[in-house]
């Protein structure tokens, strides 16, 4: 468990803020297949005569160019490679649902950022759209290079140096699951559905905790709302009992209050097992650790019911248009699929469908996708993504999502 636990907190520091336990596999058939672009068919084009030695009354067709995405992934590292390989896996579903116009090429990224900017810049002289880095101080070199010629979308969020925020080049897209926007969404969330509340924002000393605390935190007080941030101390990724103890007492009977827990789901169900329900406790997807299958199979916490989050339609809904067309992640025989892992899966299922609509020239475009609803805009001047998650709440121990989502 330890192991596990070393290895989750490396990768909540290099991608988008989501600690992930352990791997998943496909086949080496599939990634050759994603690896060899499959021909397109469909109509070809009729050019106008220019050879006076071929006959005028035979047309001369030519096959369309296909546009080449190149796919920029750290699937040799030791750490990073189960996740690059969740997300070749989403690429490649999506692909074989809609390869027309497109071919698909896997490029090893790397995961030092130079070895990163290199291969980004190899990746966008063969291609036409970069897909990639995941990483975020990968994103950041890239960013920050000066050498962004091509359309990139780009999986993580970049990690900048200082508190200042990384300016984006506007051939940039960055899509990456953002545990700061899920934050920020929550914060909309409960500040519409419990007006003059004040809000008790829970974390402990783990980066991607503070920055979803910080991100709620700004978000609730734009509204010109109280808010309080309490780092909880933690050992071995549990919280401490008394800590817990001391916050019910603290918390004012007199007042409305809510809870965002900025916490993974075992440190929300301690939480939530001392403060019980007289509080309504908010959190991002990463209080939700169960797949569909998990559910399906009715592995329930009935001691969280109660409790809003925020996560994505792959997770929520089977029924969900677009979730019931792609395959589920495919994982090996030794190993149990896992919540974060799907997510990464279903990023991957987005990152083609948004790239393929930049393949047609769409500059502006909506996406009902796996990962939530999408809104694109690509104009050359701004390059903008914004994901809007779906809602849901502990009902009956199972995590059911709320019809509606956040406008």
């Amino acid at each position: 468990m330890l192991s596990q636990m070393a290895r989750a907190g490396v990768l909540i520091a290099v991608l988008s803020g989501f600690c992930l336990p352990l791997a998943a596999n496909t086949t080496v058939a599939e990634a050759a297949l994603l690896a060899t672009p499959v021909p397109v068919t469909g109509k070809p084009l009729i050019i106008a005569q220019t050879d006076l030695s071929i006959p005028r009354e035979a047309p001369v067709y030519i096959a369309p160019r296909q546009v080449r995405i190149g796919l920029l992934l750290p699937l040799q590292s030791q750490v990073l490679g189960p996740i690059a390989e969740a997300v070749r896996a989403g690429v490649q579903a999506a692909y074989e649902r809609e390869p027309e116009g497109v071919e698909v090429s896997v490029v090893d990224s790397g995961e030092a950022p130079q070895d990163v900017l290199t291969r980004y810049q190899e990746a966008a002289t063969m291609n036409d759209i970069v897909v990639g880095p995941l990483t975020r101080t990968g994103v950041a070199a890239v960013a920050q290079s000066g050498s962004i010629l091509k359309p990139t979308i780009a999986l993580a969020q970049p990690e900048s140096a200082s508190d200042a925020p990384v300016t984006l080049p506007p051939q940039m897209l960055v899509m990456g699951l953002s545990i700061e926007d899920e934050a920020r969404q929550v914060a909309t969330w409960a500040a519409r559905d419990n007006p003059g509340a004040t809000a008790i924002v829970l974390h402990t000393g783990t980066a991607w905790q503070r920055r979803a605390a910080s991100a709620f935190e700004a978000q609730w007080q734009k509204n010109g709302k109280d808010v309080q941030l309490i780092e909880l101390p933690s050992n071995d990724g549990f919280l401490n009992g008394r800590s817990l103890l001391q916050l019910k007492k603290d918390v004012p009977p007199d007042r409305p209050i809510i809870l965002f827990a900025a916490l993974d789901a075992r440190q929300a169900r301690q939480v939530h097992a001392v403060m019980g329900n007289a509080v309504t406790m908010y959190g991002t997807s990463q209080i939700n650790p169960y797949t569909l299958t998990d559910r399906m199979a009715n592995e329930r916490a009935p001691d969280m019911d109660g409790t809003r989050l925020l996560d994505m339609p792959w997770q929520l809904e089977p029924d969900h248009p677009a979730v019931m067309v792609y395959p589920r992640l495919v994982v090996a025989a030794d190993q149990r699929r896992t919540a974060d892992m799907e997510r990464f899966y279903a990023l991957g299922i987005d990152a083609y469908r948004v790239a393929r609509e930049l393949a047609l020239q769409n500059d502006q475009f909506q996406i009902d996708g796996v990962t939530g609803k999408l809104i694109v805009q690509f104009d050359g001047n701004t390059a903008h993504i914004d994901r809007v998650a779906q809602r849901a709440v502990y009902r009956d121990g199972s995590v059911t999502p709320i019809p509606d989502v956040i406008e």
